[in-house]
């Protein structure tokens, strides 16, 4: 299973983390691996980044999460975990 925390803390929330959860949502759905994911809302991970969101998957935590790099984050970081979890 691949744990992914978005923090919804006040600074996060600023900078969107309620559209970066709906984004992850879709991603989730539109592929079909909600058997592999669980999606999970952090009040603070503790790395605050001037932009965007930080994202924790399994151990490692991801700074600057925007719409606009979204896509390859979920690529490079999410369905390349859960393609090790199918192994």
């Amino acid at each position: 299973m691949v744990i992914v925390q978005v923090c919804v803390g006040s600074s996060c929330h600023l900078k969107g983390s309620a559209e970066i959860v709906e984004l992850l949502q879709k991603a989730v759905e539109d592929h079909h691996i909600e058997d592999y994911v669980t999606l999970a809302g952090s009040f603070c991970i503790g790395k605050c980044n001037r932009v965007g969101v930080t994202i924790q998957v399994n151990d490692d935590i991801h700074l600057g999460i925007t719409r606009d790099n979204f896509r390859e984050f979920f690529a490079n970081n999410i369905l390349s975990a859960v393609e090790n979890e199918r192994k």
